[in-house]
């Protein structure tokens, strides 16, 4: 007899949990009539995390698939745009030591590689700024788009910051007025299992038991369904990323006009890192730190430093990362998103990229009866687990391109046992052939394309050898493309309003009609 799957019961709510039930309901809003339910289970007793303020550009497509406006997105969740990463003294640690890794490919990237051209070029000007005009648009604090550019669309890629302890009940509104999902506030108690190991239903304190066909694990680090009544264990991977203690603080500005920068600035410290993500009312810092390597009591003293006498009396709250994921994924009738599946330092924003594309690969493979749900989710954990793997060497990228000598953290980041040996691969493969479009990244589940590693590697020293000769046939395209960078450079500079500016202008009037 053929069992459908029609009621889906995500257990947890913040960020993963809402979006999750917002990309599954969206998806399938037309089958409500014919019995299929998004039921959310949250503990009223649970705070979220809520320190997650990066997303990458995939957050727009998500907010458009689930309906929901941009205007008033920026509205009610304190957001501003989002041009990429400043990443400040992670080569050598000097003070001038910076380069971006921005949102936009470089010119004309499906036609002709820059990479080789620029390194060949007698030229003092970045990869950044050689092939791409976002770096100068974050320099000049400009935003991405214009008060008149449709919703979600832009004159150059965006990401967003956005505050996390905003956004999950935004979501919830949206979710539970607009695409019928079923909120219960309830706090879980146990896990009812079947005879052939699926889960049952969850039995909760205030609404009895709650039965469902596919549970999805949104309940944080605990992994209440997949970790602990399935048994899954976490695969730690602090072998290779050290990183363990987060400090944050939320620092207000100094005036209420204090420009807004539109990218993360990442600052590299003794034995971590510094995020600095800037909000229309406030700033969120925090140090990302190996507590193997340093103190909290150093780590705390190092991110007052560098945040200035204004944080002497702003509390600090320590969360512990465990560099990790499951096992396995999706197991039975049970699949884990967000918290529940891993986590990983936020050194790329990945928390909440990782939750759209588990959300969104449920969504369009929701199989349609259990007979078939084995067969769905092995193809989502092969997928799954490429893409957490291809994180974990992009993560420790950055650490092994440094060449800071200064504290046994970078020094012990390079040692060859510590990097993947995926990773290591590609690094010699990278120092004759540097990656481009059709290399080692033409997967349909890649999460970086080569121009992110591209912008990594040579915006921290890395070379590739190449032969002049050899670029010959495309110099006169290369050419093209980085004169035309140049001219769309000082365009948009041009034409592009302050950032600050145009939030203001979204709040107030809306993202108007052109």
């Amino acid at each position: 007899m053929v069992r459908p799957v029609k009621n889906i019961v995500i257990v947890g709510g913040g960020t993963a949990g809402w979006l999750t039930a917002g990309l599954i309901a969206a998806k399938h809003k037309a089958r409500r009539s014919t019995g299929f339910t998004v039921t959310l289970v949250e503990s009223p007793n649970t705070p979220i995390i809520g320190v997650g303020e990066g997303t990458w550009p995939t957050l727009r497509t998500s907010l458009a698939k689930i309906g929901v406006s941009e205007t008033d997105f920026f509205r009610e969740c304190d957001a501003a745009f989002k041009q990429g990463a400043k990443f400040a003294r992670w080569t050598t640690g000097a003070a001038d030591d910076a380069y971006y890794h921005p949102l936009m490919l470089p010119q004309g990237f499906s036609q002709v590689n820059l990479a080789p051209h620029w390194l060949t070029a007698a030229s003092d000007q970045s990869f950044c700024d050689a092939v791409t005009p976002q770096g100068r648009l974050c320099d000049d604090g400009l935003a991405p788009k214009t008060i008149t550019s449709a919703p979600y669309q832009g004159a150059a890629n965006y990401a967003y910051h956005l505050d996390a302890g905003k956004f999950a009940p935004f979501l919830q509104r949206h979710c539970c007025e607009k695409l019928g999902v079923r909120h219960v506030l309830a706090d879980v108690r146990s896990v009812a299992l079947a005879e052939d190991g699926d889960i049952r239903a969850i039995l909760t304190e205030q609404h009895g038991e709650i039965e469902g066909d596919l549970f999805v694990d949104c309940t944080g680090f605990r992994s209440l369904l997949l970790g602990e009544a399935l048994g899954v264990p976490f695969r730690d991977c602090g072998d290779v990323l050290f990183c363990d203690t987060a400090l944050a603080i939320q620092v207000p500005y100094e005036h209420e006009n204090s420009p807004i920068a539109s990218h993360t600035i990442s600052t590299a410290q003794s034995a971590g890192w510094i995020w600095d993500i800037s909000l229309p009312t406030r700033r969120g810092t925090g140090h990302v730190y190996s507590s193997r390597h340093i103190s909290d009591e150093d780590a705390e003293r190092e991110l007052r430093a560098y945040l200035g006498p204004a944080s002497r009396d702003l509390p600090a709250r320590k969360i512990a990362i465990r560099s990790g994921h499951r096992e396995t994924f999706w197991k039975r009738n049970c699949v884990a998103v967000g918290l529940a599946a891993g986590f990983l330092e936020p050194l790329e924003a990945s928390a909440i990229v990782l939750i759209e594309l588990s959300a969104k690969l449920i969504s369009e493979q929701m199989p349609a009866c259990r007979e078939v749900m084995d067969v769905v989710a092995a193809r989502f954990n092969a997928t799954t687990h490429y893409r957490w793997g291809r994180i974990i060497d992009f993560l420790k990228l950055h650490y092994v391109l440094s060449k800071r000598e200064d504290t046994a953290f970078w020094r012990d980041n390079r040692a060859r046992e510590t990097v993947p040996d995926r990773l290591a691969d590609l690094l010699l493969l990278w120092r004759h052939q540097g990656p481009w479009l059709h290399d080692e990244f033409d997967r349909a589940d890649e999460v970086f394309p080569a121009a992110s590693y591209q912008y990594v590697l040579y915006g921290m020293g890395f070379r590739t050898e190449v032969e002049p000769e050899a670029l010959a046939d495309e110099r006169t395209i290369a050419e093209r493309a980085i004169r035309e960078n140049a001219m769309q450079t000082e365009r948009l500079r041009a034409g592009l309003p302050r950032h600050r500016d145009l939030i203001r202008k979204i709040v107030e009037h809306g993202l108007q009609p052109v």
